[in-house]
């Protein structure tokens, strides 16, 4: 699949939104192993699990996979998801100039608007290495999951910034619809966001060089 055109993309925004898992951090292996035991466990096909869960909450994944389950039981089963997920950081490490994305981000407005929970953001922020932004935006902060655009609105409130003002970087379809959906430009990173027509395509975070303009804009180098 060819990706959009990405050599002289610049663009501009006042605050980034920042996805985690596929987009900070690869967390692929563990996901991989904590969702394919959870398909076992309910006779379902780990492949075809694997092609709803990336983006989601757990318990959002559980009732398209499972339709008709009582969602206290989706939440309950989250729960224990979420722990198994915090407790399995092996392979977790940063995309590719996430360091250096994250350092030249300091001092400028960004958030990090993630499906994770605070023990599993904080774990896997640990286990690659990276500081987690000052502003986040967790599972226990919103009602809905992405590819409801409420995670990304929140944080962009909580920077004082206008949705249209702000750049997300995802890598899954569901943040790139929340995205979208929220009125905001999407960067995906990653063959994974590829698939779903964000604005612009990186194959991770070595290609993108952020500038800080005067009158708090900032500036995005794209590719």
């Amino acid at each position: 699949m060819e990706l959009p055109m990405t050599a002289t993309a610049v663009l501009t925004a006042r605050a980034l939104l920042l996805d985690m898992d596929g987009t900070l951090v690869n967390s692929d292996a563990a996901v991989e192993r904590v969702w394919r035991r959870w398909s076992e466990r309910h006779g379902l096909d780990p492949d075809e699990v694997m092609k709803v869960v990336h983006g989601r909450q757990g318990y959002a994944s559980m009732a398209l996979l499972l339709p008709g389950r009582p969602m206290e039981q989706n939440h309950a089963d989250n729960a224990r998801m979420l722990a198994e997920e915090t407790a399995d950081t092996e392979g977790v490490v940063p995309i590719p100039g996430a360091p250096e994305f994250l350092a030249s981000l300091r001092g400028l407005p960004h958030a990090l608007v993630t499906s994770a929970d605070v023990p599993l953001s904080t774990a896997r922020m640990a286990a690659a290495g990276l500081d987690l932004p000052e502003v986040r935006v967790t599972a226990e902060s919103v009602g809905a999951s992405k590819p409801d655009p409420e995670g990304f609105l929140k944080g962009a409130a909580e920077l004082g910034v206008a949705p249209e003002d702000c750049v997300v970087f995802e890598d899954s379809g569901a943040g790139i619809a929340a995205g979208r959906a929220a009125g905001m430009t999407v960067v995906g990173v990653g063959s994974r966001a590829a698939f779903h027509e964000p604005d612009v395509v990186v194959d991770d975070l070595t290609r993108v060089r952020v500038e800080a303009l005067a009158g708090g804009t900032i500036r995005l180098h794209i590719g």
